[in-house]
């Protein structure tokens, strides 16, 4: 028999617990797509060079790799509550330090709220798992489709804040207000159940590392794949639509619809996944989809760039899968949070090589043609890994 400290003691899962979970989840990505959808005055105004700028889009998720680790060792020391309320305040500051500055004091910034988004990143999935045990497959579907709207909005809409505020500055660091609303509504709403006295299971002390499960790897190198695929496009979309002769607020606007299209799918894809044993053919759907958009990008961008960017939307969808998959695969929470933090740890340390790779071959080629390739290359892997990762087995 042993005290369960009250911050140990699972969240309540309550209808304000689950509006905290998606107020959190929509400020995930406005610090990756906001910046994204107006890099090339960004760039301008800063003077900086093609690797630096490609540094810049590798940042999230290679902060999003390094911060995952400490991830599990803050919701143990903390609770889950205050590490998430601590990872949104952490987000909060770097959105505002980042637009005060030169080139290092963006990057820095950058990296300090990728370092806050990135233990909400890990922690929200157990939440979700633990506090919604009977619901995993529905709010993973809210929690990954506001996620997704967070993203579309601010890529549709910092550009016409610029436009609005006559500075980039301003319209990047405005959504650190979107930030603010989401602690005070999760403090609000998370609340953990009553301390009380049980006997607690102690994980064996030879419990075998997840290094060791290849389906822990495999689901760890899908993550990272569609990781990768993701913040290629949120960060190099609209550049590449411009130089295909879009304008500037319309290659915004895209990239916003986007990542618009993968909220029904975020919303419909877990709660219907999550009824099969297997979400090996759902995997398969979307990667076909995903890799008919990247296609058109390389043989006609600009003959119906809406067609692909509609493609690439709904490919997008992968994420909720990825997510969902992890839950599915574990029989426990304990597990999950081993497991989320694996694939999130590792499998974004992966995706942080997109971008960056993905700038530079562009710059050193002069045409996005090599670029293009390698993707289509990596999404037919990232589609037979998910494959292989939705089978019916635990890890």
């Amino acid at each position: 028999m042993t005290v369960v400290k009250n911050r140990h003691v699972p969240l309540v899962g309550s209808t304000l617990l689950a509006i905290g979970v998606a107020l959190a989840a929509a400020n995930l990505r406005p610090a990756v797509t906001s910046l994204a959808s107006v890099l090339g005055d960004v760039r301008a105004a800063l003077g900086v060079s093609a690797a630096w700028t490609s540094a810049l889009t590798a940042v999230p998720a290679l902060c999003f790799g390094f911060a995952a680790f400490a991830a599990p060792w803050l919701g143990r020391r903390l609770g889950m509550a205050r590490a998430i309320g601590l990872s949104l305040g952490v987000l909060t500051l770097g959105l505002v330090l980042r637009v005060i500055d030169g080139p290092w004091v963006v990057l820095g910034g950058t990296f300090i709220a990728c370092a806050g988004i990135a233990v909400s990143n890990v922690l929200i999935p157990v939440v979700v798992k633990a506090s919604f045990p009977t619901k995993v497959g529905l709010i993973t579907g809210v929690y990954t489709g506001t996620l997704a709207a967070g993203a579309a909005l601010a890529a549709a809409l910092t550009p016409r804040l610029e436009d609005m505020l006559g500075s980039w500055r301003l319209a990047v660091g405005a959504w650190a207000l979107l930030s603010l609303g989401a602690i005070v509504v999760w403090f609000a709403g998370a609340r953990h159940g009553a301390e009380s006295t049980v006997v607690r299971s102690v994980a064996p002390a030879g419990k075998r590392s997840l290094l060791r499960s290849p389906l822990a790897w495999v689901i760890t190198v899908f993550f990272g794949l569609q990781s990768l695929f993701a913040y290629t496009v949120m960060g190099w979309l609209p550049a590449m639509l411009v130089d295909s002769g879009v304008d500037r607020n319309t290659a915004g606007m895209l990239l916003a619809v986007s990542m618009l299209l993968s909220v029904p799918v975020s919303l419909f894809v877990p709660p219907i996944a999550a009824r099969f044993s297997s979400q090996g053919p759902m995997v398969l759907a979307l990667g076909v989809l995903s890799f008919a958009g990247m296609l058109g990008m390389l043989v006609a961008p600009a003959s119906a760039p809406g067609l692909w960017v509609v493609l690439i939307g709904f490919g997008m969808g992968m994420f909720p899968l990825a997510l969902l998959v992890m839950s599915l695969r574990t029989k426990s929470t304990s597990d999950t949070a081993r497991l989320s933090a694996m694939a999130q740890s590792l499998g974004y340390l992966i995706a942080a090589t997109g971008p960056f790779a993905f700038g530079l071959l562009r710059d050193a080629t002069g045409s996005w043609t090599v670029s293009l390739v390698l993707q289509l290359v990596l999404l037919a892997a990232l589609t037979g890994l998910g494959m292989i990762a939705g089978r019916p087995r635990y890890i």
